[in-house]
């Protein structure tokens, strides 16, 4: 649309009320808040049908039960069906029974079968299906629909006692005598309500390393972004991120945007051997002399992305990952492989490292991920 034919911002003012009233007449509860907020989101996104449909999608629609009558409200007035993300589409394909299924004894005689050419219709989301699929198989396509749907992955933090003692409810916890007398000058002197405390909890520190070897391509790259969800989804310092390959490389600050793909670029860049060989011993040797033992994986929840496939010694790699294990809180080792039909952990590296490990979970796809995301904040 040419600069001039677009919307000034009194005729997008106008437009994000009128929307507004619309949606509040059909039975959608809009606050006045939300108008002005919507306003300055069209100013944002510009007054195409899409923008404007998911701009009031976000700032209008407080209730999932609301988005049928804002979908009619929206055609109402905009004069068009509402913009449906092409992956988000539920289908529908219809199945007609043939003539030896339609014959077929039914399993309970009272029950009549089918007729003969009966249609029925069977629906499927290709988002769904998406989120179960391998990364491994994904076209490039898919494999950038996966990708943006791991972009809203949340990776929420196991939590521990702290030392740090917080206000406790009444009734509970351990009574607190400097709050109960300051309290108490407000009422003469009188002890009306004891004051108490807990203990605090605070996150525990996440440490993820992620194999970024060449058997491990197909889905570096994707293990990566759940990395980059994790630093993004925290704050400084209780996330850390480590590429594993031939040598150890800290990425934590390459990640620490909020663009997914920049983070990528930047994480590539800073990692000289990726896609190259393998030597996970001799890897978290190093990790554990630098950082781990000395610190940084003590009392954290330590996850390692790897398929177990090592060039080095595996006496190595099961020593390594006993010593990580003494001073981690919880070791999760995450195999995109163990998904595969008949999977066996037969390579030397994954049976090395299996006595070592608290949970052996699967990381082949978007689901996958999202379950790993809600066992790391268990």
């Amino acid at each position: 649309m040419p600069d001039a034919d677009r919307p000034g911002g009194d005729d997008l003012d106008r437009l994000a009320v009128r929307f507004a009233g619309a949606l509040r007449a059909a039975g959608v509860p809009v606050p006045t808040g939300a108008t002005v907020t919507y306003a300055q989101a069209l100013a944002a996104v510009g007054a195409s049908p899409t923008g404007a449909y998911w701009a009031g999608r976000a700032t209008l629609v407080r209730r999932p039960e609301d988005v049928a009558a804002y979908d009619r409200t929206f055609g109402e007035l905009f004069g068009g069906l509402a913009p449906v993300p092409p992956m988000a589409v539920a289908r529908a394909v219809e199945v007609r029974l043939d003539t030896d299924e339609a014959e077929a004894v039914p399993d309970n005689p009272d029950e009549p079968g089918p007729d003969a050419g009966e249609v029925r219709t069977i629906r499927w989301s290709a988002t769904e299906v998406l989120r179960h699929r391998d990364l491994a198989t994904c076209t490039a396509d898919e494999l950038a629909e996966a990708h943006r749907l791991m972009a809203d992955l949340r990776v929420h933090a196991a939590l521990r006692r702290s030392r740090r003692r917080r206000p406790a409810p009444h009734g509970r916890g351990t009574p607190d005598l400097r709050r109960t007398v300051r309290r108490s000058l407000r009422t003469a002197g009188e002890v009306v309500r004891p004051a108490a405390t807990q203990p605090g909890r605070r996150p525990r520190r996440l440490v993820v390393l992620v194999d970024v070897s060449g058997s491990m391509e197909p889905y570096a790259r994707a293990l990566t972004r759940f990395a980059h969800a994790a630093v993004a989804g925290r704050r400084r310092g209780q996330v850390e991120v480590f590429a594993l390959g031939t040598r150890v490389t800290r990425i934590t600050r390459e990640l620490a945007t909020h663009d997914p793909d920049l983070a990528l670029r930047q994480a590539g860049g800073a990692v000289a051997d990726w896609a190259g060989g393998t030597r996970l011993g001799d890897g978290l040797r190093r990790f554990n002399d630098r950082w781990g033992v000395r610190g940084l994986a003590r009392g954290a929840v330590v996850v390692i992305l790897s398929d177990g496939w090592d060039r080095g010694d595996p006496e190595v790699l099961g020593a390594e990952l006993a010593r990580l294990r003494r001073v981690a809180h919880r070791l999760v080792w995450v195999n995109p492989l163990k998904a595969s039909p008949g999977y066996a952990p037969l390579a030397r590296g994954m049976a090395a490292a299996l006595p070592h490990v608290d949970e052996f979970v699967e990381g082949h796809s978007v689901a996958s991920l999202e379950a790993l995301a809600e066992v790391v904040g268990r």
